[in-house]
């Protein structure tokens, strides 16, 4: 498997400039050397790609850059591979023919920051269609506060399809809880193409938190990115500014993080496992499913203080210890979670209709999984076996002993049983990182973060890897990037819903556990320049 040195090469042959930092090796080439060298990392080596990040850094170096951020699971490594692009008109190679999981991401850097990709079709993912040409909201001049004139706006156009019915699902349908659109082309009962529409609700996250709050705000933020799995990414966040910042945590700090973090990914696995037998028509499990995941709302609330939106990320550490009374209360409800789950789940899992709409439908082969960089559940029910809690561990990971479920099926009912045996699988790391919850302090004595570090984090969210790019400033993000789990999924959709039954269409979308307000972002609505209220996303 390749090293820090295979990497470095790699750069070195094109004339291109190198560092490594701790676990993450920044690679610096010319634009045109770009796509060989992600086809060499993504097909040769076998990295997962993760994401592009598109920076306008003309205040800083007179240049736009584009990164593209792999990570090397076996060897616990992330790549950072970076050009720098023209002021006046940036320009860069599209990747996503050697890597298709870059798609999305250079559609939304071309939205974004007007980096124009050579080599593919351009068009808009992120900005609605009538957005003005020429505006980008995330370059440096652009006010977070400004409303383009949308009066010159162009008139989308939508293909017509021949020979094939369609079927709109969404954005609003009784079967999708969160505003998102997929046109269904049918024949018969048979679904065979699928075209996909969403950020609805653009929510500018990334802008907010690098034009008006500090470091220590973008944690709470951050955790309003998604209602579900919030602090995954206020983790992911402090993690990647503390990597960038060189900070040294408390070890108790990073425990009591990796404890909240398994409660909020059985909050999640419970949820979405009602969801599905509810989708099923199975009812009893839904509401069986649900009652199991109350415990784990008492279990954040013992922990935190909150049922959900916990509050208590800093960067430096956490906001709230664990006492000897919290660990009781914890184990004791630990107990009654795994007794009364694992009744509810076999009578579900076995309940002949339940069987017979999960197996063998929303076919996700293996190599498709790949290509396309699915993450989480999706990708390991497809037989691709990463999970970063241990391939590129992070807070008190590597202190807890726990399997990976991985099966090769690629279908609902394989989504579905990986998520259950993560269920026990966090019960184990929660009792574990409790046993051995060291003493000390929860946070840094001191947090000084100096501006031009670069910082790349991804967390193990319930969905799969949520990745987390920071370049510091001053007293604030300079460039914040957030790619959510979702992002990377709802792209398989077009081949797992392809010649499936179109009855079969919402299980198969709600079996990624599809987060579109992670996708999305977060809006600040104002009013004479007062914050009136902040739109938490939820994805129930």
């Amino acid at each position: 498997m390749p090293g820090v040195e295979e990497y470095v090469r790699l750069a070195q042959e094109r004339g291109g400039k190198w560092v490594a930092h701790g676990d993450t090796v920044h690679l610096v080439v010319d634009p045109s050397d770009l796509r060989p060298i992600a086809d060499k990392i993504f097909n040769e080596y076998g990295a997962s790609f993760r994401t592009c990040v598109g920076t306008d850094e003309r205040p800083l170096n007179n240049h736009f850059s584009i990164t593209h951020l792999f990570t090397d699971d076996r060897s616990g490594l992330y790549i950072a591979l970076k050009s720098y692009l023209d002021p006046e008109n940036p320009v860069a190679p599209s990747i996503a023919d050697v890597v298709p999981a870059a798609d999305w991401c250079e559609l939304e850097a071309w939205d974004m920051l007007g980096i124009r990709f050579e080599g593919r079709r351009l068009e808009r993912l992120v900005l609605p269609y009538w957005w003005p040409e020429g505006v980008h909201p995330l370059r440096k001049e652009f006010d977070y506060k400004s409303r383009p004139d949308v009066s010159l706006a162009r008139s989308e156009r939508v293909a017509l399809r021949k020979e094939v019915g369609t079927v709109p699902l969404g954005p609003y349908h009784p079967a999708l809880h969160e505003p998102e659109y997929f046109e269904l082309y049918v024949k018969g009962e048979r679904v065979v193409d699928v075209r996909y529409r969403g950020f609805h609700v653009h929510r500018g996250i990334e802008k907010l938190a690098e034009s008006r709050m500090n470091y220590q705000q973008v944690n709470f933020l951050a955790e309003r990115i998604c209602g579900i799995c919030g602090f995954e990414h206020s983790t992911c966040y402090a993690l990647a500014v503390e990597k960038a910042a060189g900070v040294d945590v408390p070890e108790r700090a990073q425990f009591i993080r990796s404890i909240v973090l398994e409660v909020e990914r059985l909050h999640s696995h419970l949820l979405l496992l009602g969801v599905a037998f509810h989708l099923l028509g199975y009812d009893a499990g839904f509401m069986h499913m649900w009652r199991v995941r109350e415990r784990t709302m008492v279990l954040a609330e013992t922990l935190t203080g909150s049922r959900k939106t916990y509050g208590i990320n800093l960067v430096g550490g956490v906001r709230r210890d664990i006492n000897e009374e919290k660990k009781s209360k914890v184990l004791s409800e630990l107990g009654g979670l795994v007794k009364d789950f694992k009744r509810v789940v076999e009578i579900a899992v076995s309940a002949p209709n339940v069987k017979r709409r999960l197996a063998g439908t929303g076919l996700l082969p293996k190599e498709d999984a790949r290509r396309l960089g699915v993450e989480g559940p999706v990708a390991r029910a497809s037989g691709i076996d990463k999970d970063a809690r241990r391939d590129l561990p992070y807070a008190a990971y590597k202190y807890a002993s726990f399997r990976v479920p991985v099966y090769t099926e690629g279908d609902n009912m394989a989504r579905v049983l990986v998520r259950v045996e993560e269920v026990f699988e966090s019960v184990s790391i929660i009792e574990q990182l409790l046993d051995k919850l060291p003493k000390g302090p929860i946070m840094a004595e001191k947090v000084e973060i100096p501006p031009g570090r670069v910082g790349v984090q991804v967390v193990e969210a319930p969905r799969g890897g949520d990745i987390h790019y920071v370049l510091t400033g001053d007293g604030r993000p300079y460039r914040w990037r957030v790619r959510a789990p979702t992002y990377a999924n709802i792209p398989a959709l077009k081949v797992m819903l392809r010649d499936q039954r179109l009855a079969d269409a919402p299980l198969t979308i709600a079996s990624i556990d599809p987060c579109f307000s992670c996708t999305d972002r977060v809006v600040v609505v104002r009013d004479d320049g007062v914050v009136e209220r902040l739109e938490v996303g939820a994805s129930w």
